[in-house]
């Protein structure tokens, strides 16, 4: 693959340079302090890495759809990750994305390891959120818990959760300086959770506060021309190097996977459902039409010759939130089924021998520079979830 530069000048002193890995040859941009803080932190509390050589990419992985292929890759990403990470377990939203990925493969695959990887982290955590009232990131790990009680239906599983959306209830109407769900990844750390505890109560309040919630978060961060979220509302007015709005992949890929998560439990009978079912459409009719050659999405949407590298949490949770589309018949499956497929190959063109899914963007809130061989868990959860999904088109449709 040939180096590629930039035509445009920077906006800022960050050095353009040829970075090199087993899986690409770009001119990218070196981290600058900030972005470089955070990766040394990510790496000294073991929720990702960034080796100068990450080695060889996989050769025996095929991008074609049917089952054994898919799950091939599956089982490679997977089994790299939780013998890496599960050491370090912990209960933070990083986490939680990998979990509810971790899932997603125990249900395509069958593995039972997978799954008791997350009963073991039910326990370890005694089935609590992380704190009292919680934020949409503390709500996050109920994800795994809700979905662990519909399997085993202990209510222990799902007691310490149940107990603070009901305080959150209680408390909605407190005075704050901003609504709960203020940044657009927030739509799929806390969402889902609410309508999972709707399908278990079959109590009308938990759907009711999330409806209240998402709309309000999307009256504020939801650009109607664009069809795409601002991370928060400090972006409204930002814009990239080429002009054009900042719109964050992974921001906007938590919104479309967040968007999906909810639509699996929210009752298609309930009128409410049509809102998030456009807003899901129009999100994908944005995402496919600014999809890379590769198939893949950069960290800053709207200006991916300034962003060179690949951004792959955000194009797993696009690639997911699609599929499930496809898979579920809201979106078209002669227009989004090709887009999915590019997607899925870009995808494992970044996996390498070990299980290694690289070009993952450390943790931040916007647009931003990483190396190649860059892997943190919320990316492994979010390739995941997509994997499921790919896997369950190759299934139900041979």
């Amino acid at each position: 693959m040939p180096v590629r530069s930039y035509a445009k000048p920077l906006s800022c002193c960050i050095l353009s340079v040829a970075i090199l890995s087993a899986s690409c040859a770009y001119a990218q941009h070196l981290p600058n302090p900030q972005e470089q803080k955070r990766i040394d932190e990510a790496i000294a509390i073991h929720i990702g890495d960034v080796p100068d050589n990450a080695g060889p990419l996989a050769k025996n992985l095929s991008p074609k759809l049917n089952q054994k292929a898919v799950e091939t890759a599956i089982r490679k990403v997977t089994n790299w990750e939780l013998e890496r990470s599960q050491p370090y377990f912990g209960d933070e939203w990083t986490w939680s994305a990998l979990y509810v990925g971790f899932m997603a493969a125990s249900n395509a695959t069958g593995d039972s390891k997978y799954n008791e990887a997350m009963l073991e982290v039910g326990k370890k955590f005694n089935w609590k959120l992380r704190s009292h009232l919680p934020n949409a990131d503390d709500q996050s790990i109920g994800q795994t818990y809700t979905e662990l009680y519909m399997q085993k239906r202990d209510p222990e599983m799902i007691a310490g959760t149940l107990a603070e959306l009901d305080d959150l209830i209680a408390h909605e109407n407190d005075p704050a300086p901003r609504i709960p769900w203020w940044w657009c990844d927030a739509l799929f750390m806390a969402p889902p959770v609410w309508a999972r505890m709707n399908a278990i109560t079959h109590d009308g309040k938990y759907l009711a506060y999330l409806d209240r919630e998402w709309w309000k978060t999307s009256s504020l961060l939801y650009d109607p021309q664009e069809h795409l979220y601002f991370r928060d509302a400090t972006y409204l007015n930002k814009t990239e190097p080429n002009g054009q709005k900042m719109f964050w992949s992974r921001g906007n890929g938590w919104v479309l996977a967040g968007l999906a998560r909810v639509l699996q439990y929210f009752p298609k009978d309930d009128p409410r459902r049509e809102k998030y079912v456009q807003q899901y459409k129009e999100m994908a009719a944005k995402l496919i039409a600014i999809q890379g050659k590769d198939g893949l999405w950069r960290s800053g949407l709207l200006d991916p010759a300034y962003y060179v590298l690949p951004e792959n949490s955000g194009s797993s949770l696009i690639t997911y939130g699609l599929a499930y589309g496809v898979n579920e018949g809201i979106l078209d499956r002669k227009t989004y089924a090709p887009a999915v497929k590019r997607a899925w190959k870009g995808l494992l063109s970044h996996i390498h021998t070990d299980g290694r899914l690289d070009c993952i963007q450390q943790v931040d809130a916007a647009p931003a520079f990483y190396k190649p061989t860059s892997s943190y868990v919320f990316g492994v959860g979010g390739f995941l979830l997509a994997s499921s999904e790919v896997d369950r088109m190759a299934k139900e449709h041979k």
